[in-house]
């Protein structure tokens, strides 16, 4: 099947196209793109339309730099649950790698990986294809800015900004949106913020919205690749752990398959039923703790463990701690 991109996304081009006085319509009907579907958050474009639309706006868009725009246009919906979910994370480290895990949501064009050193956390990108599109990478590093500034404030600026483009005649406006160290014709495009500003807490962050969104999103990444057993796997897994009824050969049947099967594609994959189940249930783990309004009787229950000692057990495992003094822990 050919690469997608989720069509909600376009709006942000389309009002970078719009705010230089240029009608996108014939631009869009050029590249068979009904603007009508823009709206849709169902709906789906190729990948290679979207990359078309790129080439075109370098063509005809006399600003070279105009993708640095996006940051004065992006918005939550142009990604979905996605964007609604690194709204309402703990952090921007949380942000990032949801962003990280769920980038297919928006593009399947491009592969996101979390690096970390003593000082810092980066996002970096990599394109997979039509990688020469400078705007491409302009409006990635642009949006990911808004992103951040809208969660961790206006003043908030980036460690360095990374873009493997080379450099621009003018890199002035470059410098006057990130307001950091910039890199051209670098190995690869990143986005670095400090880890002080990756950990700070966040007043938008939802605990509950957040686990609500990471649900829809792994049904989203299930539906979009039927082929994506493992992502179909641990959204029937946060499904079904409030039951406490939960196995393979529940899953198995969930998915409409044999118990068999289920473990000979998990198998395929480098994974086990048993590894998806407990990796599910330290992340959701975590997660409950910091929420203040659940007890750990609830989370017990919510991660389907019929006792609360059974849940204690296995969080001391994880964690090497007692989920009371963990949550003790973390609200001093």
């Amino acid at each position: 099947m050919p690469l997608s991109f989720y069509s909600p996304a376009l709006d942000l081009m389309v009002a970078i196209v719009r705010s230089y006085e240029i009608d996108p319509v014939p631009l869009l009907q050029d590249l068979a793109i009904d603007p009508r579907k823009i709206a849709d958050i169902n709906a789906r474009f190729r990948l290679s339309q979207v990359l078309g639309m790129f080439q075109r706006m370098e063509e005809i868009i006399p600003e070279s730099s105009f993708g640095l725009k996006a940051t004065e246009y992006w918005h939550p919906s142009h990604m979905g649950p996605l964007g609604y979910a690194w709204m309402t994370s703990d952090n921007l480290r949380a942000a990032f790698n949801r962003l990280q895990r769920f980038s297919k949501i928006v593009s399947e064009g491009v592969m996101l990986t979390l690096v970390e050193d003593n000082d810092s956390i980066a996002l970096e990108f990599h394109f997979l294809t039509d990688t020469a599109l400078t705007s491409r990478s302009d409006v990635a590093m642009a949006m990911l800015l808004a992103m951040v500034r809208c969660t961790g404030g206006p003043k908030l600026h980036p460690v360095s900004v990374a873009f493997s483009h080379p450099p621009p005649k003018d890199a002035a406006p470059y410098y006057t949106r990130f307001q950091c160290p910039l890199e051209f014709s670098a190995s690869s495009t990143f986005f670095q913020l400090s880890k002080d500003e990756a950990d700070k807490p966040r007043s938008s962050s939802h605990a509950q919205l957040s686990l609500l969104h990471d649900q829809l999103m792994r049904e989203y990444l299930g539906n979009l690749d039927k082929d994506n057993i493992v992502e179909r796997v641990k959204a029937a897994i946060v499904s079904e752990l409030p039951s406490g009824h939960i196995s393979d050969a529940v899953i198995a049947r969930e998915l409409f398959m044999t118990e068999r099967t289920l473990q000979r594609r998990l198998q395929r994959e480098g994974t086990t039923f048993k590894r998806l189940l407990t990796e599910i249930r330290q992340e959701l783990a975590e997660q409950y703790m910091q929420d203040s309004r659940l007890t750990l009787q609830e989370i017990s229950f919510l991660l389907g463990f019929a006792e609360l000692s059974s849940f204690s057990r296995a969080f001391k495992r994880w964690k090497g701690m007692s989920p009371k003094y963990f949550r003790s822990s973390a609200m001093n």
